[in-house]
């Protein structure tokens, strides 16, 4: 496979890596922004956490395309590997914050870096450069680098570093807080008061928050129990080892 075409894949596996990175710290861990923060008539937290997953759920596409297609090369033979490939990744990772910025910042207007900001514009621009441009144009600078000088048995190294970063991007991105008891169930909007309650019951979980109209509830429950929650309504379970995992961390 020509080195053009890992060096592709190199950069739509960065891009999903700087989306993960986007969702991880700014929708989980800071909780500056929903992915559709801003979107009128998206006020309802059942609405917002559900987007979240779903922006998580293609980050996971995108990163399995480019493990697949890196690997792909590196059976067929491919030097994969050395500042070439970093610097592809750098620039799929910028990339992402380019596209982030200018699309959903800027032009759609569905949220912003940091919503509560008194100069929310001063934040997407400081982002944008530190995250977008700068990675991007360090990438742009390696990506001539060439391919691996240390063999086959570098080149399988550095594949399974970019397979565990991958996986693990998306497991953390599944899971809830370290030490965090609590999970939290996305329920179907037909489902009514009395059928949420009843669905708890069933699964011996403890109510500790819902919303007004009880779309989205926090538990304690069992974690080998959560999966359970799909029998009975739920769209979304936080931790259930499924593509819904910001929902664990969500608090608005």
């Amino acid at each position: 496979m020509p080195p053009s075409s890992w060096i592709t894949y190199g950069v739509v596996l960065g891009f999903g890596l700087g989306g993960f990175f986007d969702g991880i710290l700014l929708h989980q861990i800071l909780q500056w922004h929903h992915l559709l923060s801003l979107v009128p008539g998206v006020e309802d937290l059942r609405a917002q956490v559900l987007w979240d997953g779903l922006f998580h759920a293609l980050m996971y596409v995108i990163v399995a395309v480019g493990l697949w297609g890196l690997w792909r090369a590196y059976r067929r033979g491919g030097e994969i590997g050395g500042r070439a490939l970093y610097g592809a990744l750098l620039m799929g990772s910028g990339s992402w914050h380019i596209v982030d910025g200018i699309l959903s910042h800027w032009i759609m207007g569905i949220h912003r870096i940091k919503i509560d900001a008194t100069q929310p514009l001063l934040w997407d621009l400081a982002w944008f450069a530190l995250f977008g441009l700068v990675p991007f144009a360090l990438g742009w600078r390696m990506r001539g680098g060439g391919g691996s000088s240390g063999g086959r048995m570098r080149q399988r190294a550095t594949m399974l570093a970019l397979m565990a970063a991958g996986i693990g991007g998306g497991l953390w991105a599944m899971q809830p807080p370290p030490g965090q008891t609590f999970t939290t169930v996305v329920f179907h909007p037909s489902r009514g008061l009395a059928e949420v309650m009843a669905s708890l019951a069933a699964t011996d979980a403890t109510l500790v928050w819902a919303d007004d109209a009880m779309g989205v509830v926090v538990v304690d429950v069992a974690p080998e129990r959560r999966w359970t929650f799909y029998r009975h309504g739920a769209l979304l379970v936080g931790g259930s080892a499924l593509p819904a995992g910001c929902f664990g961390w969500s608090t608005a």
